[in-house]
Parts: C-alpha cells; sequence; structure tokens
C-alpha cells in the first residue's frame, strides 16, 4: 500500500516539473487534434456519400418519368417504325434507371420489386422493338400490357416524387433509408406487386432473340443562320437599334459591353439604366448581332408584386409587342409561369390557302421560335430571345398537300379523341423540316399532338403534353 501512495506522491512531483506539464499538454492537444481531423474526415465523407446519393436518386427520378413518357407514347403509336423508336428508348430509359437504382444505399430485399418492375419493363419494351423492327404491328395483348406498364410507371413515378419531397424536406435523409430500409423504403417504393407482372413474363419467351423550353425546342440550332438577313454593322449602329428596341423615354443611360465574338450569333453587349426610380431594379442588358442589327437577347430581372394579369392577356400583349417590332403572325404555342413571370414561347405561323380544298389556314412553324418573358403584375415584357428564330426563319414554299386531314386521322390510334388540328412544320434532330397534320388529342387523362407527315401519311413525331400548375410543357 505504501509503495503505490509513494508512487502517486512521486507522480505528483513530476507534474510539478515543467518539462513533464509541457508533455502532459502537448499531449492532450494531439489527441483533440486527431479526435477533430477524424470527426472532420467522417463528416466529409458522409457529405460526399450524401451528395452521391442525392446525385443518383435525382437521376433515378429523372429516367423513371423518361419511362413514363416514352410507354404513353408508344400506346398511341400507330406506324411499327415510330413504335420501334418509342420502345428503344423505353428500353434505354428502363435500363438506366435500373443502374441508378442500384447505387442507392438500399438493400437488395428491399429494391427487389421495384427493380423488377424496371427490368421487366426494359426487357418487354425491347422484345416489342424488335417485333416492331420486322414491321409487324403490335396484338391488343401487347397494347394491354403496356397500357398496365405505364399505369405502374405512373405510380412509381408518382411514389418517387413524394419521396424527393421527403428527403428534400428533411423528413428522410439517407442515413435512415440505408439502416431503416426495410420500415421506409420498402413501404414507400416497393408496393408494386410481384403477381402484377405474371402475365407479361409468358411474352418475353416469344421474342427471346431479340427521353421548359417547348416542343421542338432542341432542334432549333443550325449552321446556317437563315433569319439572321443584314449586312455586318458597327457598334454604335447596334447601339441606336438597342435603344429604337426598348424605347428612347424608357433610358436613362446605356453603356457598351463589348462585342461577343465566340459565340454562335457575334454580337454587340449593353447595360442599361432604365428611367425610372424603383426599388424593383432598373437595370437591363441587351445584345444586338453584329449581322443584320438583330435583338438576339433582352433580359430585366425586377422584383414581381402579386398578379393582376391573367395569362390570356399577356399572351395577347406579348403578340401586340412582337408585331410592333416586326414579328408579325406569331402565334403562342407553350408556357410557362415562375414567381409572377411567364415564359411564352410564340411560333411564326402565317395563313396560307389549302390547294386541296380552298380553305385558309395557320401553318405553326415551329422551327421559327421566339421567348418571350412578361411580369403578370403589370403586363411589363422583361426579356426576349429569337434565337429560334434567327436560325431558321425564312419565306418557305410549302410542299402541296397531299395527304387530306381525314386521311391522316385514319392513321391515328383509334383511342385518341381528337380536340384539334391543324398544320405545322416540325423540325428534325438532323436540320431538316416536315410538313405536317398535328393532331391534339388525349387516351385516359393523358394529352398527345401527334404529327403526321402531310405529303405521304407518314407518323413523324408524339409529343405527351403536361398540363403543370405553372403552365403548359411537352415532352
Amino acid at each position: 500500500m505504501g509503495t503505490i501512495r509513494e508512487k502517486v506522491y512521486d507522480w505528483k512531483n513530476r507534474l510539478k516539473d515543467r518539462h513533464m506539464l509541457t508533455l502532459v499538454v502537448v499531449l492532450v492537444a494531439v489527441l483533440i487534434a486527431v479526435g477533430l481531423y477524424i470527426y472532420k474526415r467522417e463528416r466529409d465523407f458522409r457529405q460526399v456519400s450524401e451528395n452521391t446519393y442525392n446525385m443518383a436518386f435525382v437521376e433515378l427520378v429523372d429516367y423513371v418519368e423518361n419511362v413514363e413518357t416514352y410507354l404513353a407514347k408508344s400506346l398511341i403509336s400507330s406506324t411499327p417504325e415510330h413504335g420501334a423508336e418509342t420502345l428503344t428508348h423505353v428500353w434505354r430509359e428502363a435500363n438506366l434507371a435500373q443502374s441508378y437504382l442500384a447505387r442507392l444505399p438500399i438493400g437488395s430485399q428491399e429494391l427487389a420489386n421495384t427493380s423488377k418492375f424496371l427490368n421487366q419493363v426494359s426487357d418487354y419494351s425491347y422484345s416489342l422493338s424488335r417485333k416492331n423492327i420486322y414491321n409487324e404491328a403490335l396484338t391488343q395483348e401487347e397494347l394491354d400490357n403496356l397500357k398496365q406498364l405505364h399505369n405502374y410507371s405512373v405510380e412509381l413515378e408518382n411514389t418517387l416524387n413524394q419521396l424527393s419531397a421527403d428527403i428534400n424536406d428533411g423528413r428522410i435523409n439517407w442515413g435512415e433509408l440505408s439502416s431503416k430500409g426495410s420500415n421506409v423504403f420498402a413501404t414507400e417504393v416497393s408496393n408494386l406487386s410481384q403477381d402484377s407482372f405474371s402475365s407479361l413474363e409468358e411474352n418475353f419467351h416469344e421474342y427471346a432473340g431479340l427521353i421548359y423550353d417547348g416542343a421542338f425546342s432542341e432542334h432549333l440550332t443550325s449552321a446556317e443562320k437563315k433569319g439572321l438577313t443584314g449586312d455586318d454593322i458597327e457598334e454604335e449602329q447596334a447601339k441606336q437599334k438597342a435603344i429604337e428596341f426598348i424605347g428612347q423615354d424608357k433610358i436613362k443611360e446605356i453603356n457598351s459591353q463589348g462585342l461577343s465574338e465566340n459565340t454562335d450569333m457575334p454580337s454587340y453587349d449593353f447595360g442599361v439604366i432604365l428611367n425610372r426610380e424603383t426599388e424593383k431594379g432598373n437595370s437591363l442588358t441587351i445584345s444586338v448581332t453584329k449581322k443584320g442589327g438583330h435583338v438576339v437577347f433582352m433580359n430585366y430581372n425586377r422584383q414581381v408584386e402579386a398578379q393582376t394579369v391573367s395569362e390570356d392577356r399577356a399572351v395577347e400583349i406579348g403578340k401586340n409587342f412582337l408585331k410592333d417590332r416586326n414579328f408579325p403572325e406569331m402565334k403562342e404555342t407553350y408556357y410557362l409561369k415562375n414567381e409572377g413571370v411567364i415564359t411564352i414561347n410564340y411560333a411564326y405561323a402565317p395563313t396560307i390557302v389549302n390547294t386541296q380544298n380552298g380553305e385558309s389556314t395557320q401553318v405553326i412553324m415551329y422551327p421559327d421560335l421566339i421567348k418571350l418573358k412578361i411580369a403578370l403584375d403589370n403586363a411589363e415584357v422583361l426579356g426576349i430571345e429569337t434565337t429560334g428564330y434567327l436560325n431558321s426563319h425564312q419565306e418557305r414554299t410549302l410542299p402541296e398537300v397531299k395527304i387530306s386531314k381525314e386521311q391522316a386521322k385514319t392513321t391515328i390510334n383509334k383511342n385518341l379523341e381528337i380536340q384539334s388540328e391543324g398544320l405545322a412544320i416540325i423540325p428534325t434532330e438532323f436540320q431538316t423540316e416536315i410538313f405536317c397534320w398535328e393532331f391534339k388529342g388525349k387516351v385516359d387523362d393523358t394529352e398527345f399532338l401527334v404529327y403526321i407527315n402531310a405529303e405521304n401519311g407518314k407518323e413523324e413525331d408524339i409529343l405527351v403534353i403536361k398540363e403543370t400548375p405553372n403552365g403548359t410543357l411537352t415532352m
């Protein structure tokens, strides 16, 4: 006992030594630093994992939405060629969705039904696409199966969107999904019954050997700028064009920001201070092309107050705005509303005489697209983009309408309840244009646009119309 007491006293005496005390302090500091480093590394690792899972989940939701859209298109496709293309998209998107599903931190048992659903969508759509490629039409049973798959895809899409909202709002995090997957993810996502797909499995053996800017906006860039007419202008001339476009009385000050040369359309950029004293903002940017002096872009960001202008009124104001600035015969197509601002797509739509029946009709030229941004508090035009129009606009000699409207209707899926019809020019990914009959219609609760070639009766494209609280979109 005495020996232990002596050792304790000896240790206390050593601590009184300055060097020993310094050593202890350094040791404690090192331990604290190591602890903080380990904690930071673990926190960083958790953050990286969280970001990785978030990215995988976002991609999963996106691909499932594409699966639902292409399945919807496949239901009303009336030609084997277009059906094969659409079903090939389903196969690809379902495969991609499945790969991102596998990256989520959930046990395979909890994901079994969801994974099985995506796998069977992929296999079935691929087998049917091969049948279409060999110019075989789908049977009614196969169309019924596709409809059933579409219904399940809508259910899965809605569930994933709810999960996304829960994750974004912090009600669920990936740590919980990883540790409580059977209680959370399985309950939310894997509700799809395994029996629901049993009727489809027999079909796989028969052919075992064998994806908001509005419609067509992804095809609006071309090497030849058909609408970019006129000679090159100097900066001072471009400045005058900008002043005329905005209105001299609205401008307090305008300053050059130089020539943007490394762009699709070289343009002079200007910063404008508007002639107004307001806390809503008074600075505007505008770009005028070097060739021809066309306004290619204008944007004015300000605080927008409560909405007092209806969407229909904004559409008419936008149409008049374009007409006053030498963009006549423009027709609204799609729009999107966000935080008191409505962005409207307008397409050039001249009136022609149909040589078949002598009737006058509008032809919507979807390549000739202009976007307007309008404030819904006072109907002020806040922005414009004319890229599509400057890329594509020209006076076209339209081909003869060889397929009548009635003939075109006979090629459409019989389940499509037609709501409107007309002629249109649509762009293709190959930088060409097709003259079509455009039919807007509905199957069950889904709206579609179907395009039938007005020269040969071929089904050229199908778009799904999405009506959202903020506007009308197409996919």
